[in-house]
Parts: structure tokens; C-alpha cells; sequence
């Protein structure tokens, strides 16, 4: 697939958009990017991008995040996340495309719709939830690159600072991003058209990470959360239905 204008087009002021949201909320870059890209151009390269943008964004805070992450809450959702990208990779590069355009909206959709409820995960946080919601986690950020925010409902359950949550997620991210890129890779889905996109749109992403994270002190977050999860849910619907 070329680097097409209606790539180039569509995606530039998305990935400012989705750069934005990711800088304001800390989270949802993909959410906003992937499955509208998924439009114009095949999925497994929309998700490819979104990794490899997401992956970039969360390196440049790696540091701090090291200092602040707690072992005990990373180790057994990373590990069961990985052993289960291979799963999403394989639907990824196996399914339909147009089926997978609707499997990514509809994932957004849910995901969307379960943050803008304010559901959080009430029990215990045991080594076996962990374990779970992290093997959950690999499938889908291999084959939707969305696949953050069960984590996040999980974590945010506890009992860390929101520095060390954010943290936690901030590592989580990196290791999955990795992880879904060396199997998406090894399956032949990771293509220098995709890194030539990630590097087209790359700019506008970082850009809007930098003036949301600028902006965030006089943004009422509450509220511009809650309005990006109906624009997630509406545009969600509506992709399913293309």
C-alpha cells in the first residue's frame, strides 16, 4: 500500500486530535486514531501507526516512570499480556479487514462507554485478577492496538498515588507496544509503508500531546474526559454501521 493523500490527509489532524486527547487524559491516543484510520487504509497498518505512536509518546516519560512503578502490580499483567499478544496478532493479520474495522469500533465503543459510566474493578486486586485482565489486554492491543483501559480500571482500583498509577500504566504501555510490534513483525504485518506513516503523522501527534499536557492545568479534565468518551462512543457507532 502507498502513502496515500487520503491517509496523509485524514491522518494529520487526527493524530493532532488524538495527540491532544492522549496529553490532556494520559490516555485514549488510540482509541481516537485507530479505528477511523482504519478507513482509509488497511487495519493491521492503522494499528501498526497507533502502536508505534503510542510506543514513541510513553518512551519520553520512561524515566520518571521507572522511579515510581511498583513491581508487584506490573509483573503480572505484563507477563500475561505478552503470552497472549501472539492470539491478537494472528486475528489481526488472519480476519477480514472489514471485520476488523468493526471489531476495533466495537472495542472502542465498549471500552468507551464503560469509562463514561465510571466502572472500576471493586474486589481485591489479587495476583489471578492481574493475571486475567492482562491476558485480555494482549489480545486486544495486538489486534485493535487499543487495549489500555481495562488495565487502567483495574488500577485505578487500588490503593496507589495517581503518580504510581500513571506509572504503572506508563511502562505497561511500553511493554505491550513492543511486544504486539516484534509479533505483528514476525508475522509480517510490520512494514516499512506503516513506519513511513507513523512518520508522516508522527509531528501532528506530538504536537497535541504537548499543547493538551500545556493546556491540562486550565482544562476542567472531568468534564473534557467525559466529552471525549461520547465522541469515542458516537464515532465508534457509526463505524460499525460503515
Amino acid at each position: 500500500m502507498e502513502l496515500t493523500g487520503w491517509f496523509l490527509a485524514g491522518g494529520i489532524p487526527l493524530a493532532l486530535l488524538a495527540g491532544f486527547v492522549r496529553g490532556v487524559t494520559g490516555f485514549g491516543g488510540s482509541m481516537v486514531f485507530t479505528a477511523p484510520m482504519a478507513l482509509v487504509t488497511e487495519p493491521r497498518t492503522a494499528v501498526v501507526v497507533a502502536l508505534l505512536l503510542e510506543a514513541f509518546a510513553a518512551l519520553n516519560m520512561l524515566p520518571g516512570a521507572l522511579r515510581l512503578a511498583t513491581a508487584r502490580v506490573l509483573v503480572p499483567i505484563s507477563v500475561c499480556a505478552c503470552l497472549t499478544v501472539p492470539l491478537g496478532a494472528y486475528l489481526l493479520t488472519e480476519l477480514d479487514p472489514a471485520l476488523l474495522r468493526r471489531l476495533i469500533a466495537a472495542t472502542v465503543l465498549v471500552l468507551a462507554f464503560a469509562m463514561l459510566r465510571g466502572f472500576r474493578y471493586s474486589g481485591r486486586q489479587r495476583t489471578s485478577t492481574a493475571a486475567l485482565l492482562g491476558g485480555a489486554s494482549g489480545v486486544l492491543v495486538s489486534a485493535t492496538s487499543v487495549g489500555a483501559p481495562p488495565v487502567i480500571l483495574y488500577l485505578l482500583s487500588g490503593p496507589d498515588s495517581v503518580a504510581v498509577t500513571r506509572s504503572n500504566l506508563t511502562i505497561f504501555i511500553i511493554v505491550m507496544s513492543i511486544a504486539a510490534l516484534a509479533v505483528l513483525g514476525y508475522r509480517g504485518a510490520f512494514e516499512a509503508t506503516g513506519v513511513l506513516m507513523a512518520l508522516s503523522v508522527a509531528p501532528g501527534f506530538f504536537a497535541g500531546a504537548w499543547l493538551g499536557s500545556r493546556l491540562f492545568p486550565r482544562i476542567d479534565e472531568t468534564r473534557f474526559r467525559r466529552l471525549v468518551l461520547w465522541f469515542l462512543i458516537a464515532m465508534s457507532a457509526v463505524l460499525m454501521l460503515v
